[in-house]
């Protein structure tokens, strides 16, 4: 079966690639290498011995959008990954976000709404949930208002979903991530910010290398018990299984609704320090960091409910923190070297 993974040279698209080609399926990866690499492809296919086919379109383009459901149509299912994903840097500039996560997901709607039927594997986020009332976070929690630019177009999207699946032979899942890190085991494929990374982990293993100077903490006054933010940190690895099995329960027609909504996390909540330390016992690195004032558009503290994905999905986090960061430890050596 052909499907496409947009974003597909990204840090978590490249890794669902391998995942889905592991299982026999015929991938065609979608990137404009806005921000990942041509280079991708070749660690991808040293992992699994098969390149999968590349399309470079920038979604923000219709008739590109267009003309690809043209070439190639005979795809079964869409996995949607290719958005912009910082936080900080959708405070800055919220219109590049709308464009570049609304206008993409409408154009691929629309092309897929004209098949008889299709699969789309929706990448949404935690931060849709804002600042739950409640931890650890269930699917039932209330959608809070976006305290970001970038959380409201998972909203809108997550929206725009439901109300296209309503009225055409689209079945979608929508997968609310929490915080993706690490890299693969083989260390051929892992995370690749270009400029200064947005997210803590890059961060903290360009620092250990000796790339940035300091890693900064954003905030120590939060109400947890050292003061730092906590998040729900999941293996890329993790959560690139989860989408494959996420699009076979759609293939198979396991799913109950024409939308269906699973958080993908660790169940576990790990502070800044927590991680801070956990990196520094696993790589015996001594990090240099410092605290800063907290962020705009960053909340107290989010981990998920993980018991529908485990049960419904009859999928489950693996890996450990430790573990997760060995690998991207491991991987910021392997590109440096």
């Amino acid at each position: 079966m052909k499907i496409v993974v947009t974003g597909g040279l990204g840090f978590i698209g490249s890794h669902t690639v391998v995942e889905l080609q592991n299982k026999g399926f015929e991938v065609i990866a979608l990137d404009n290498l806005s921000n990942s690499s041509i280079e991708v492809l070749d660690g991808i296919e040293r992992i699994t011995g098969k390149k999968p086919v590349f399309e470079n379109i920038d979604l923000r383009e219709k008739t590109a959008v267009q003309n690809f459901f043209k070439k190639y149509s005979d795809i079964s299912g869409v996995i949607h990954f290719a958005a912009s994903k910082a936080v900080g840097e959708s405070v800055e500039n919220p219109l590049l976000y709308y464009e570049n996560n609304i206008n993409t997901l409408v154009y691929l709607l629309q092309e897929l709404q004209q098949k008889p039927e299709a699969q789309f594997i929706f990448s949404s986020s935690c931060t849709v949930y804002g600042q739950a009332e409640k931890m650890p976070i269930t699917e039932n929690a209330s959608v809070q208002p976006a305290v970001s630019p970038y959380g409201n177009t998972k909203q809108i999207g997550e929206e725009i979903i439901h109300d296209v699946a309503k009225v055409t032979n689209i079945n979608a899942i929508l997968l609310r991530y929490f915080n993706p890190i690490g890299a693969h085991p083989s260390a051929e494929i892992g995370e690749l910010p270009l400029g200064i990374p947005q997210n803590l982990v890059p961060f903290i293993t360009q620092t250990a290398i000796g790339l940035r100077e300091q890693l900064s903490v954003y905030g120590n006054d939060y109400p947890t018990a050292d003061g730092t933010a906590i998040r729900d940190y999941i293996h890329v690895v993790d959560l690139a299984k989860a989408h494959v099995v996420a699009l076979q329960r759609l293939i198979n027609k396991k799913n109950l609704e024409k939308v269906e909504t699973f958080n993908l996390g660790t169940g576990t909540g790990s502070s800044v320090l927590e991680v801070i330390a956990s990196f520094e016992k696993v790589s015996g690195q001594k990090l240099n960091y410092k605290i800063v004032g907290r962020r705009e558009g960053d909340i107290t503290e989010a981990y998920a409910n993980t018991d529908k994905a485990n049960n419904i999905l009859g999928w489950k986090a693996e890996s450990s923190l430790d573990e997760s960061l060995a690998s991207a430890w491991k991987w910021e050596q392997k590109i440096r070297s």
